[in-house]
């Protein structure tokens, strides 16, 4: 039996040219396409292991998005806090091969703009990860959490270099710590001999998961272990950094009531004229619609109600160089809408929206420009962006729910049909039918 070659994981040129030159025979004719990116390879090599080649994706821009933004900043007790408000309008870059996506977005966009902005609100923002330091039995476990609640403050200050808390210093040779990923609470949970420390912290502009990595590993083994064994503790048979009570990439219904990451609501007023006239729908027949996904979300078990947040949220994150693997816990969403005496109000609440505005991919050439066109560079910028991602779900939202809450969702289908497959002529479907 012959011994397979091995396939060379770095990304020096040699290693890149050789995985090119085994792969070439494979890919036909596309060769030029996949092997010659319009940025040096060695731009692409700083985010990812095994470079070889590049994907190319449409980008649609949606605009201009009317919203009213807040401006806000973490205060001295963890919370967010709210400054001033005023209006904005943005422009939003879409990466997918969708169709109907962006021209559904641009027809909520219109809609909501006729009544007014859509207004965003950040109502919190923790990132979290959840350790467990595994025991024999409960009775150690409980111990540990006992202890680790009477260490929050010290961890803390020992955490962010306050001082040398309880004589342990963290040891020259440790990981250093992420300085700007702010430790703000630490919650114990037992199972048994398993005692989960979920900590939580805020992370900046970045979406912060390696940041807090880095600080719940140093607080893991060189904080809370030492200083329990110090105290005559027992001895945990294991310490694993990551137990799956942190939230991350996994929707989980804990999150999607306490919030992971952003937590952004997003609403707008919807006139009755608007309604009709560019929706081609009514107030009731959205209440109707609601009522009834309402039911058929319950009866099917699903953890959290909106019509097609991923959609929206999945291209953004793919135009702004978010890491698409927190798609999924992104996408959690509790969508409402509310009879008023001119129309409707709609609302959109993402519980676990997690991105960011530095770091990971966000450092792409492609990334970049469209993280600058649409404001969110520099410092504080990302609550921005959490808000912009909030209102352009929103706007989709209401263009979606429009079509389908037509008469027989004739809206829905005509879309689809014009939209569903790649056009030649790359022509527009009737106005009618596009909002």
């Amino acid at each position: 039996m012959s011994r397979q070659r091995v396939w060379p994981h770095k990304n020096a040129p040699d290693d890149i040219s050789e995985r090119q030159d085994r792969i070439r025979p494979l890919v036909g004719a596309q060769e030029a396409l996949l092997f010659s990116p319009p940025v040096p390879m060695a731009v692409l090599a700083n985010f990812q292991e095994c470079l070889t080649s590049h994907v190319l994706l449409p980008v649609g821009v949606v605009g201009p998005l009317s919203v009213e933004l807040g401006d806000y900043a973490i205060g001295p007790d963890g919370a967010v806090v709210e400054g001033r408000r005023g209006p904005d309008e943005v422009y939003v870059p879409l990466a997918h091969s969708e169709g109907g996506l962006s021209a559904s977005m641009l027809r909520g966009v219109r809609a909501c703009a006729r009544d007014g902005a859509i207004r965003t609100f950040l109502l919190a923002d923790r990132i979290t990860r959840d350790s467990c330091f595994v025991f024999d039995d409960a009775v150690h476990a409980l111990a540990f959490a006992r202890f680790a609640q009477g260490q929050i403050e010290a961890a803390r200050a020992w955490l962010h270099g306050a001082s040398d808390w309880s004589g342990v210093a963290l040891p020259a040779q440790a990981a250093p710590v992420a300085m700007r990923a702010r430790l703000w609470e630490i919650t114990p949970h037992v199972l048994g001999g398993d005692c989960h420390l979920r900590y939580g912290f805020t992370t900046g502009d970045a979406c912060g998961p390696n940041m807090m990595t880095k600080n719940a590993y140093a607080l893991n083994q060189h904080f809370f272990l030492p200083l329990w064994l110090k105290a005559g503790g027992e001895q945990p048979r294991q310490v694993l950094l990551e137990a799956n009570m942190g939230g991350d990439k996994k929707p989980s219904a804990a999150f999607f009531e306490q919030g992971h990451g952003k937590t952004v609501l997003a609403e707008a007023h919807l006139s009755e004229r608007t309604l009709r006239r560019h929706l081609q729908t009514t107030s009731q027949d959205l209440v109707q619609l609601e009522h009834v996904g309402l039911h058929g979300a319950h009866a099917s078990g699903m953890q959290s109600f909106g019509f097609t947040p991923s959609s929206a949220i999945a291209a953004i994150f793919a135009a702004t160089g978010q890491d698409l693997g927190m798609v999924g816990t992104s996408s959690m969403a509790h969508g409402a809408i509310r009879a008023v005496a001119d129309g409707v109000v709609v609302s959109i609440r993402l519980p676990g929206l997690e991105v960011g505005t530095v770091g990971g991919g966000t450092g792409l050439p492609h990334a970049q420009a469209h993280l600058r066109m649409m404001g969110c560079l520099g410092d504080g910028s990302v609550y921005r962006f959490a808000q912009i991602v909030a209102a352009a779900v929103l706007a989709l939202e209401v263009s979606a729910a429009a079509s389908m809450a037509s008469d027989g969702s004739k809206n829905f289908a005509q879309a689809h049909a014009v939209y569903g497959g790649a056009r030649q002529n790359g022509s527009d479907p009737p106005p009618s039918e596009n909002g």
